[in-house]
């Protein structure tokens, strides 16, 4: 039948490396049948053969034995990739002694995170740079290699035949996941001590430039929340604390976190000049209508990357979700109304002009303030933390528009706007140029198993001098 894709193997074929006994068709589709016999000519090895560890630590139930905590020790998560790299803009961190508690799965240089649920198939290096101890959940896989740079083996999980081999993998009917054994399994091409040598190295500088990002974007951060009179601000935590009843009843809150004088301390700080974002910003209530173009591009809340940037995906409008909702123009920012206090907000781009995002954002039009200074605002934790108390519901703690709009936004110096601007847009620039760094190593690797050596060699030739 026309369309229909059919894989016929010899039994011996089926159950050679085959330890589950599978016969789906996600496991021998064609794609990862053609992959195996490219990647079969370049002397492959599994991880297990180039790593000293790969390890998990299913502690499912010790994450019951802590609480998160605004200070203390990074915890990694699958929602922390972003893209091939880790932002620790919104990590969730841990205490001393949870890190103790989960000592099989700390994070040390050099190993390999690679997500095995949810985000699956997710690739990073942990960086020498990076502020140690780091510690992340059972989802993520730790390899450590050996014989092979950490940053060449990234580079081949990360690309084409990477994912193919990683995709056909995961089990599960309402979460797949993959399993450690699974991994171990993975076969790695090698190839020359040169050529792996230059993919390494472009993909090592790529994880180096990619560091700028979070600095560029701690400087903004740094900058408004110095100019807000936050940089060094104390709030007060007595341990008892009273609230007229005409207040609690008039604001419809009887919860002793909304009327905590840290929050009341916060609020007067920022209405200090009584506007609100309200009077800088319009609300953008553009409404999508499938029926008027064939395919559209679309953004969920998914795709905002914890960097103030979001990705979206192509889609056909007879499949367009209901949630659906929006129209965005370049220089619009998107904030997520759901759990505000992940940080989930992002600026479309000229290359994003009309596309279209889901009813859980709100889309704001900057009118008499600088888009970067807007999205650093609104990312500020102390900013999400704020939003984060007008949040109702228990499954999907959610905001509204209003509680955006009629939020508190004091005047910014001219000279912090321009800091703060130029700040997010090298940190934009910097993301982008890391990006195609990354893009190229990982394109040399598919080069090289499609083509050959001296094929992979020339094109890095030519990226590297485009770069």
């Amino acid at each position: 039948m026309e369309g229909l894709e059919v894989s016929i193997l010899a039994t011996h074929h089926v159950f050679a490396e085959n330890r589950d006994k599978r016969l789906d068709s996600q496991y021998f589709r064609r794609a990862a049948l053609a992959a195996d016999q490219l990647i079969a000519q370049h002397s492959p090895e599994k991880i297990s053969e180039v790593a000293s560890e790969v390890r998990s630590f299913g502690a499912y139930a010790l994450t019951n034995e802590f609480e998160y905590q605004d200070d203390g020790i990074p915890f990694i998560r699958g929602t922390d990739y972003s893209g091939d790299f880790i932002n620790f803009s919104s990590v969730l961190r841990v205490s001393e002694e949870a890190h103790a508690l989960l000592h099989k799965s700390e994070v040390q240089p050099g190993m390999v995170l690679l997500s095995m649920s949810g985000s699956v198939g997710s690739v990073a290096v942990a960086l020498e740079s990076w502020n140690y101890p780091i510690n992340s959940n059972q989802d993520i896989a730790k390899i450590l290699p050996v014989g092979v740079s950490p940053f060449f083996m990234a580079a081949y999980l990360a690309c084409r035949y990477g994912q193919i081999q990683i995709d056909r993998l995961p089990v599960g009917s309402v979460q797949q996941h993959v399993f450690l054994w699974m991994i171990e399994r993975i076969q790695i091409p090698r190839f020359s001590s040169v050529l792996e040598g230059r993919v390494a190295e472009l993909s090592q500088r790529a994880y180096s430039k990619h560091e700028a990002v979070n600095t560029d974007f701690q400087r903004a951060e740094d900058a408004l929340l110095a100019a807000l009179g936050l940089a060094n601000w104390t709030p007060p935590e007595p341990l008892a604390y009273t609230a007229r009843a005409a207040d609690v009843f008039a604001s419809g809150r009887f919860d002793a976190r909304f009327f905590a004088p840290r929050i009341q301390a916060l609020l007067d700080l920022l209405a200090v000049d009584g506007r609100t974002i309200a009077d800088l910003a319009n609300p953008r209530r553009e409404k999508f209508r499938p029926n008027a173009c064939a395919a559209f591009d679309y953004i969920e809340i998914s795709d905002i990357d914890g960097a103030g940037a979001a990705t979206s995906t192509r889609l056909a409008s007879e499949d367009a979700p209901s949630r659906a909702t929006w129209h965005v123009r370049a220089g619009d920012i998107i904030t997520s109304t759901v759990r505000p206090i992940r940080r989930l907000s992002a600026q479309i781009t000229p290359e994003q002009e009309g596309f279209v995002c889901s009813s859980g954002f709100v889309v704001v039009t900057p009118r008499d303030i600088a888009p970067e200074v807007l999205l650093t605002y609104l990312r500020l934790p102390v900013i999400c933390e704020l939003l984060d108390l007008f949040a109702s519901a228990s499954m999907y703690p959610a905001i509204t528009d209003a509680d955006i709009f009629n939020l508190p936004l004091p005047h910014i110096p001219d000279a912090v706007a321009d800091q703060v601007t130029q700040n997010v847009i090298a940190a934009k620039a910097a993301k982008a140029r890391a990006a195609s760094m990354l893009e190229a190593a990982k394109r040399a690797v598919e080069i090289a198993i499609e083509d050959g050596e001296p094929a992979a060699m020339a094109y890095l030739d030519q990226a590297e001098g485009a770069i």
